[in-house]
C-alpha cells in the first residue's frame, strides 16, 4: 500500500507539501497540486480519514528547543515565537535539552516521524553536521545561534561584536583583571564561542592577559554565580581579578548577590558585567550593566523564516532590530 512518502517521492514535493495538500491548505500552487494528484493516481493512494485527521494536527505542529525554561531569556524567546506562531496558523512543542545533546536528537528524531513540522532551534548542543541530515524530514531554523558554514538558516546578533565592545568598556573604565564566565564548554565549534572570541579579541589589543583561574565554563545560574564568587573570594587577594564578563544576567547576579552578602563592594572590589538584560536587572541592590538582546525580534524572525520554508514561500530576514546593544549601570 503506498504511503504519503511514496506520493511525496513520486510528485518530486517534499512529505509536508504533500500534507498541506491533502489538508486543502491555500498556498500550493496549481502546478503542485497537479503533480500531487497524479502522484496519487498513478499510486492508487487513498489517504484514510484518521490518518488526514493526524496529519492536520502534525502539519500545523513547531517544535521548539531550549537548554532550559527557566532561563528568563528562552521564556521571553519563546513567548515571541508562540505569539507569533499563532499568528501565522501553528501551534508550538517546547522541549528543554538542559545542554544535553541526547535530548537534542529526540526533538530531531520528532521532526523525522513528523510529530513537528518544523523546528526551531534556540540552543545547539550536538554536531551541527548530523543536525543538518534531519532537513530532510522538515525545515530547522537556528535561533540566537550562528554556525558559520551550516546550510541551516540561521537567525542571530552579533555577539562577538558586543562582547568585544563590552568588554573594551570595562578596559577603558580602567579594569586590567577581567574574568570571563561561559555556558558552554570552550571546545571548537562550541556553545558561546562567539563570545569567546569577542572577549579574546579585546584583552589581545589591549596586551592584557586571562588566566586560568578566572575562567568559569559551563555555568548558567545564580548558584552558578553564588560558586564563582566564592572561588574569586578564595584567591589570594593579589590574584584576584577586578572585573567579570558573564555570559548571563542570572550568573552575574549570584556573584553580586555573594559579594555584597560578605560586605564587598561593586564595583569597587568586583564590576560585574551581565548578558540579556533580563527585567530584574535594573530593580537589583547595584543594577547591573549589561547587554540587552533583541527578544522580541529574534523570536519574530525565526518563526517567518521557519513558516516561510514550511510553505515553500520565500522570505528576506529583517536584520534592523537584529542588534544588541551595552546598558551601562551601576555594577561596572
Amino acid at each position: 500500500m503506498a504511503t504519503i512518502k511514496d506520493v511525496a517521492k513520486k510528485a518530486g514535493l517534499s512529505v509536508s507539501t504533500v500534507s498541506r495538500y491533502l489538508n486543502d491548505h491555500p498556498y500550493i500552487s496549481d502546478d503542485k497540486k497537479k503533480r500531487i494528484k497524479a502522484a496519487m493516481d498513478e499510486l492508487n493512494y487513498s489517504p484514510s480519514m484518521v490518518a488526514t485527521q493526524l496529519r492536520s494536527k502534525k502539519g500545523t505542529m513547531i517544535g521548539i528547543l531550549v537548554s532550559r525554561i527557566t532561563n528568563p531569556f528562552f521564556s521571553y524567546l519563546v513567548d515571541s515565537i508562540e505569539k507569533n506562531s499563532k499568528l501565522l496558523g501553528y501551534n508550538v512543542l517546547v522541549m528543554q535539552t538542559y545542554d544535553d545533546p541526547a535530548a537534542e536528537l529526540k526533538m530531531l528524531e520528532m521532526l523525522k516521524q513528523q510529530v513537528i513540522t518544523g523546528l526551531i532551534m534556540c540552543s545547539v548542543e550536538g554536531n551541527p553536521d548530523v543536525i543538518e541530515t534531519y532537513q530532510q524530514y522538515g525545515p530547522i531554523v537556528f535561533c540566537n545561534e550562528r554556525i558559520p558554514g551550516s546550510t541551516i538558516p540561521q537567525v542571530y546578533t552579533d555577539q562577538e561584536q558586543a562582547t568585544f565592545e563590552a568588554t573594551n568598556y570595562l578596559i577603558g573604565k580602567g579594569y586590567k583583571k577581567i574574568a570571563y564566565c561561559t555556558g558552554g564548554s570552550l571546545t571548537k565549534g562550541g556553545h558561546g564561542n562567539a563570545r569567546t572570541a569577542g572577549f579574546e579579541k579585546a584583552l589581545l589589543e589591549s596586551k592584557l592577559t586571562m588566566k586560568k583561574d578566572w575562567i568559569f565554563k559551563e555555568v548558567h545560574t545564580i548558584a552558578d554565580g553564588h560558586q564563582i564568587a566564592e572561588k574569586i573570594l578564595s584567591l589570594p587577594e593579589s590574584n584576584r581579578p577586578d572585573a567579570i564578563f558573564t555570559g548571563s544576567d542570572e550568573v552575574a547576579s549570584g556573584i553580586l548577590q555573594k559579594f555584597l552578602q560578605v560586605g564587598k563592594k561593586v564595583p569597587e572590589d568586583l564590576a560585574i558585567m551581565g548578558f540579556d538584560n533580563q527585567p530584574f536587572t535594573a530593580m537589583l541592590a547595584v543594577k547591573l550593566t549589561t547587554i540587552a538582546q533583541p527578544v522580541d525580534a529574534l523570536g519574530r524572525e525565526a518563526t517567518k523564516v521557519l513558516v516561510a520554508q514550511i510553505e515553500e514561500a520565500t522570505y528576506q530576514i529583517d536584520t534592523t532590530e537584529l542588534k544588541l546593544e551595552l546598558i551601562e549601570r551601576e555594577s561596572a
